[in-house]
């Protein structure tokens, strides 16, 4: 139980600094702020409940761990549940303190740090999102496989994250997380929620993808053999 309280908490903590940066900052800090905001916000996560969950803060990465064969069906369960009351948790809390703006806030005029796509059209967004899970996956499990740097892991992980944002923030939003995406969606009104089945799709699909592939043994070290 204690692990799945901390995948809530660390969910939680991803959404409300990453959207409340996206709802409340986004003209001063502009996309690198944006970036950063998630990328720390993982940082922060991985080293402060990694010990106790393994930090995945995103159903997604989730389902790469199980394809992998790094975790149980039950814990899977247990953690998509977690994340996705934490990510709602965060967005619920963040709609409050926005309607608490004076003069009122208009979620249809402003957003409220939803992922879309529309500069871009549904496939863009559909192949970045899988491709940049499949990359984010594919360092989460090389990161934290045995014999590597641990010590660094989490710092390797936020810093990915950022990456993949300033990569595909105008493509798609840069979501690479469903229930990142879920939450917001449920506030900002039926267009964003229209949207949110990409992703849960593409990301999923790139997940297993990176999961698979680390489970085949491509990524893993191998041991020489006299």
């Amino acid at each position: 139980m204690h692990k799945y309280v901390a995948e809530s908490i660390g969910t939680f903590a991803l959404v409300f600094f990453g959207c409340a940066t996206v709802i409340f900052m986004r003209a001063e800090v502009g996309l690198l702020g944006v970036a950063f905001a998630f990328g720390l916000s993982v940082v922060a996560m991985a080293y402060s409940i990694g010990h106790i969950s393994g930090a995945h803060l995103n159903p997604a990465v989730s389902l790469g761990m199980l394809v992998a064969g790094r975790m149980s069906p039950r814990d899977f369960a247990g953690y998509i549940i977690a994340q996705f009351i934490g990510a709602i948790a965060a967005a619920a809390v963040l709609y409050l303190i926005a309607e608490g703006k004076v003069g009122g806030y208009d979620v249809a005029a402003n957003g409220f740090a939803q992922n879309g796509w529309g500069q871009y059209g549904v496939l863009s967004a559909f192949v970045f999102e899988a491709a940049a899970t499949f990359l984010f996956l594919t360092v989460i499990l090389g990161a934290t496989q045995n014999g590597a740097t641990s010590a660094y892991a989490g710092l390797v992980i936020g810093l990915t994250l950022v990456a993949i944002h300033l990569a595909g923030i105008a493509v798609s939003g840069s979501s690479v997380n469903p229930a990142r995406s879920l939450g917001p969606a449920l506030f900002a009104g039926p267009d964003a929620l229209s949207q949110v089945w990409l992703y849960f799709v593409a990301p999923c699909l790139g997940a297993a993808l990176s999961g698979y592939v680390f489970k085949a043994g491509v990524t893993r070290p191998t041991v020489a053999t006299a």
